[in-house]
């Protein structure tokens, strides 16, 4: 059987069930614009799982009632802003992104930095590396479950990471792989708004901190990585020559960046939000990936 596992990026969100309803909307309306019986399949065939890790991370969990508006207004439109594209084009974007650049390369000056968002963003990683009260473990066994699960079924696994669920994706594959010898696992990993290209992130990764030689997952068939215009959590947009030893070492068969010309259009009461899931999930290439794999698998 095919199935889609999707692991959600950092903050509260809202409670599973209803988190995974929005998230496949947004899914269902991408897919739908490239291949309506693709969409139509993947909606009959109850294959979407949500890996729901945030709120054993954050201890609270959001109000859907101020996501859905914003959804629906995101589904509802055909044709975006011209905004949208010149927004991240702007002086303010443009420091925001050296900032980053700088805290990625120098940790310590972390706290100076002005934006929260950033801010928030390295915090929050760097609590899950630290793996106090062993919310990392736990967090990546939450992940492991259903991986587990579907290796044993022989399933064709579609695993979606968005933002730190992409770095959580990775060191629970890697640990399926080395430490419990799941050879086959994940089909194809999609990776949205991921952070695994900053140096920061990749320094502390299961199987590749304090290694010479990197040991990565043997388990993934393909990984294609996709990152939009102006998302300043994937610093890195290219994936693809970071983790180029493992196609080196046969450990996977391909692994593809997809990052020119793709805009995230999701809006809430703060402005454009670039990095939002709901968002990328409507992008037409990400929609175009998910429809190619269903096709094929």
């Amino acid at each position: 059987m095919k199935k889609i596992i999707y692991v959600p990026g950092k903050n509260p969100k809202p409670p599973a069930d209803q988190h995974r309803e929005q998230l496949l909307r947004c899914l269902l309306h991408g897919v739908k614009n490239i291949n309506q019986e693709i969409a139509r399949e993947i909606e009959t065939a109850d294959c979407f799982s949500l890996v729901a890790w945030n709120h054993h991370f954050y201890d609270t969990e959001q109000n859907i009632g101020k996501i859905i508006p914003w959804v629906n207004r995101l589904l509802s439109q055909d044709v975006f802003p011209e905004s949208d594209i010149e927004a991240v084009r702007t002086v303010r974007y443009r420091l925001a992104r050296t900032l980053y650049q700088v805290g990625d390369l120098l940790p310590w000056l972390i706290p100076l930095i002005p934006d929260e968002r950033i801010k928030s963003s390295i915090q929050d990683t760097e609590l899950y590396f630290r793996n106090h009260g062993d919310i990392a473990c736990r967090v990546r066994e939450i992940q492991k479950q259903p991986l587990r699960k579907a290796a044993s079924k022989d399933d064709k696994v579609l695993l979606i990471g968005h933002s730190m669920g992409s770095i959580i994706a990775y060191d629970s594959l890697w640990e399926l792989y080395h430490r419990e010898n799941i050879e086959r696992c994940v089909d194809c990993l999609l990776t949205i708004g991921s952070p695994l290209g900053m140096n920061y992130v990749q320094r502390r990764l299961v199987g590749l901190r304090d290694k010479q030689v990197p040991d990565y997952p043997g388990n993934i068939r393909t990984w294609v990585n996709i990152s939009s215009r102006g998302d300043l959590v994937a610093l890195d947009r290219s994936l693809a020559n970071d983790f180029r030893g493992m196609v080196e070492q046969n450990n996977i068969e391909s692994i593809t960046d997809q990052q020119s010309g793709i805009y995230n259009h999701y809006r809430d009461e703060k402005g454009l939000n670039v990095h939002k899931s709901y968002g990328y999930l409507t992008n037409p290439v990400v929609a175009q990936t998910i429809a190619d794999w269903w096709g094929t698998a």
